[in-house]
């Protein structure tokens, strides 16, 4: 009766099973699989606990995974907080930072010298001549600008002293122009575009016979066709204070009075040696400081 009644489950011992005897192991007729089995509520206190230890086991080896878990979580989300507060907000997918208005242009670099000419001011080349192409110092137009068609230029580039003067009022025309010719002037060339905010551009080199001679040419101190007036461009000096002394000299920005009219002009000259560069930006509805600011400092790069 006893081994029928352990074949059908704990839950069905007989009654007097807590009768046996008593000796730590299990009764003699009991067969060897019910040691596997977990301990019934009719064990004694000295009947052998090890069935639950697979269970403990389990639920520890559970909790040491998730405990695992979290600390590598923990550790990643760390690294990765850390990675983004010393990245670049710029190289972060949608962390990327506002535009500050500059434009994007093509990757810079000075032309090729004819051999065994110095560079500008150079040891051997103190008044700063350039023997590169003039065409090949302009400032080239930024991506996804398109030519501007009223620019009237001649071949490579170059454009007349008449054209150029265009940009000058007619009261101060004859003056520049007697100027040009009691100074030297050598060649002009010029780059012009329109970018897709509607802010055209143009960008003339002056080459004269000397650095001596370009200095004469006042580029930003003659009055503009078409502007009432012009003034020192206070953005420009605000960007320039904290940077390091000296400021680069040479450099002109000034930037139309306001009021203005139906648009605003900003003007840069940049004067390197034997080059005067003017630089030229109007916009409907104002000019914006930043493209100006960027396309001088570049025009001095490439001058330099």
């Amino acid at each position: 009766m006893t081994e029928q009644s352990t074949a059908t489950g704990p839950a069905q011992a007989p009654a007097e099973a807590p009768q046996a005897p008593v000796t730590g192991e299990a009764p003699a007729e009991a067969p060897a699989s019910v040691t596997a089995e977990p301990a019934t509520e009719s064990a004694t206190p000295e009947a052998p606990v090890a069935p639950a230890a697979p269970k403990d086991r389990r639920a520890l080896r559970a909790v040491l995974r998730w405990t695992a878990a979290v600390l590598v979580f923990g550790a990643a989300g760390a690294g990765t907080a850390y990675g983004i507060g010393q990245a670049e907000r710029t190289g972060l997918p949608g962390l990327s930072t506002r535009s500050d208005g500059r434009w994007t242009y093509p990757v810079l670099a000075k032309p090729a010298l004819p051999p065994g000419a110095p560079v500008p001011f150079a040891v051997d080349n103190p008044e700063g001549i350039h023997y590169a192409g003039l065409t090949q110092l302009a400032l080239p137009a930024p991506l996804g600008s398109t030519p501007d068609a009223g620019l009237k230029l001649e071949k490579d580039s170059e454009v007349s002293v008449d054209t150029f003067l265009q940009e000058y009022e007619g009261s101060v025309r004859e003056k520049v122009k007697a100027g040009f010719a009691d100074n030297g002037l050598r060649q002009i060339v010029a780059r012009g575009w329109t970018t897709p905010d509607g802010t055209r551009t143009r960008v003339y080199l002056l080459r004269f016979h000397a650095s001596g001679f370009a200095d004469t040419f006042q580029g930003c101190g003659y009055d503009l066709a078409g502007v009432k007036g012009t003034e020192p461009d206070p953005a420009w000096d605000k960007a320039r204070a904290g940077q390091p002394a000296p400021k680069p000299d040479g450099i002109t920005v000034l930037r139309e009075s306001v009021p203005f009219g139906d648009e605003q002009t900003r003007v840069g000259c940049v004067q390197s040696g034997d080059i005067q560069a003017l630089v030229l930006q109007s916009r409907k509805g104002g000019a914006e400081a930043v493209p100006l600011h960027q396309a001088v400092i570049l025009q001095r790069q490439l001058l330099s």
